[in-house]
C-alpha cells in the first residue's frame, strides 16, 4: 500500500466515523427512555417533574437535536466523549478501562482457536473423504450452528459449577478466570476457520507447484509446512482481521453470562440505563477500531505477499 492509496483509507475512515457518530447520535435521540428519570430510580429518588427538567436542561437535554450533536462532536475533535449520565465519569475513563480486559478475552480467544483450527482443517484436508475428514466436517458443522449464549451456558455449566474446575464469574484476572469465556468464544469461530483452512489448503494441493516440489524429492510434510501451508495464510489474514474486529464490539452475551468486565458488558449497563454519552463514545470507538484493524490487514498484505509489493513497485 503506497502512500496516496493510504491517504485515501485514512479520509475514508474519517467520513465513516463522522456518519456513524450521526446516524447513532440521532437513533439514541430517537430511542425511548430517559436517562435523567432512570439515574434517579437507580438512586432510589422519586424527583419532581420540575426537577427532571432542570436535570434535562443542566446536561442540555431539552435542546434541538442538531444542536446537541454539534456541542458533543466539537468535544469529540479534542477526546473528550462526554460525562456518563447513570455513574457521572467520563466516557473515555470507563471505556479505557474496559478496552485491555476485552483485548485480552479476544486475543485468547483468537489463540485458542488457531490451536485447533489449522492442524483440524489441515488434517480434514490431507485425509479427503476419510473418516477423519467426516468427523472434523461434523464438528464444524456443531460449531457453526450452536449459538454461543448456549455453549458458553454449558460449559458454565459443567466445567465451572458440576466439577468446580473453573470459577464461575470471571474478572478478567488470571488465566483460569478467561478460559471460559475465550474458550466459548473460540468454539463458533473453530467452524468457520477450520473450513476456511481446509478449503485453501485443497485448493493449494492441486497447484503445479506442489507436484513440482513432489517431483524434487520434498517430503509430504515438508510440502505442507514450507509450501502450502504460506500460500494458505493470506485469506486467514483477512479472517482474522475482521474476526478481531467482531469480537471487540461482539461480545456482550458471552460477557454478560461469566460477568465479564469488558466492552460488551459495559454496552449492555448503558443500554439498560439509557446511557446516551456511553452508548455513543462505545459505537465510535468500536467502529473506529474495527476501521483501523482493517486497515493494518491491509498494510500486511504488502509483507505477507511477495506478488503485491511486485505489483506496487511496477
Amino acid at each position: 500500500m503506497n502512500v496516496k492509496q493510504l491517504g485515501r483509507r485514512l479520509l475514508q475512515i474519517v467520513i465513516v466515523l463522522i456518519g456513524i457518530s450521526f446516524c447513532t447520535f440521532i437513533l439514541t435521540y430517537l430511542a425511548p427512555g430517559d436517562p435523567v428519570r432512570t439515574r434517579y430510580a437507580v438512586s432510589g429518588m422519586i424527583p419532581s417533574e420540575k426537577e427532571l427538567n432542570e436535570e434535562r436542561e443542566k446536561l442540555g437535554l431539552n435542546d434541538p437535536i442538531l444542536v446537541q450533536y454539534g456541542r458533543w462532536f466539537s468535544k469529540v475533535l479534542h477526546g473528550d466523549f462526554g460525562t456518563s449520565y447513570s455513574n457521572g465519569k467520563p466516557v473515555a475513563e470507563l471505556l479505557s478501562e474496559r478496552l485491555l480486559p476485552t483485548l485480552k478475552l479476544a486475543f485468547a480467544a483468537l489463540l485458542l482457536m488457531l490451536l485447533f483450527a489449522i492442524p483440524l482443517g489441515m488434517l480434514s484436508a490431507v485425509y479427503k473423504n476419510s473418516w477423519i475428514d467426516y468427523l472434523v466436517r461434523g464438528i464444524t458443522f456443531l460449531g457453526v450452528s450452536i449459538p454461543n449464549f448456549w455453549v458458553g451456558l454449558i460449559l458454565l455449566y459443567v466445567v465451572a459449577l458440576k466439577f468446580s474446575l473453573l470459577p464461575v464469574i470471571s474478572t478478567g484476572e488470571g488465566f483460569e478466570k478467561i478460559i471460559l469465556p475465550a474458550a466459548t468464544l473460540a468454539f463458533a469461530m473453530m467452524g468457520k476457520y477450520t473450513r476456511q483452512v481446509r478449503t485453501a489448503v485443497l485448493e493449494e494441493l492441486n497447484q503445479d507447484y506442489v507436484t513440482g516440489a513432489r517431483a524434487r524429492g520434498m517430503t509430504e510434510k515438508e510440502v505442507l509446512w514450507k509450501q502450502v501451508f504460506p500460500n494458505a495464510l493470506l485469506p486467514l489474514i483477512t479472517l482474522l482481521g475482521l474476526s478481531l474486529g467482531n469480537l471487540l464490539g461482539g461480545t456482550a452475551v458471552v460477557e454478560v453470562i461469566f460477568t465479564y468486565p469488558g466492552f460488551g458488558n459495559l454496552a449492555v449497563q448503558a443500554i439498560s440505563s439509557y446511557d446516551y454519552s456511553l452508548i455513543q463514545g462505545y459505537v465510535l470507538w468500536v467502529a473506529l477500531i474495527y476501521m483501523v484493524i482493517n486497515l493494518l490487514v491491509d498494510i500486511s498484505y504488502t509483507f505477507v505477499d511477495p506478488r503485491i509489493r511486485r505489483s506496487e513497485k511496477g
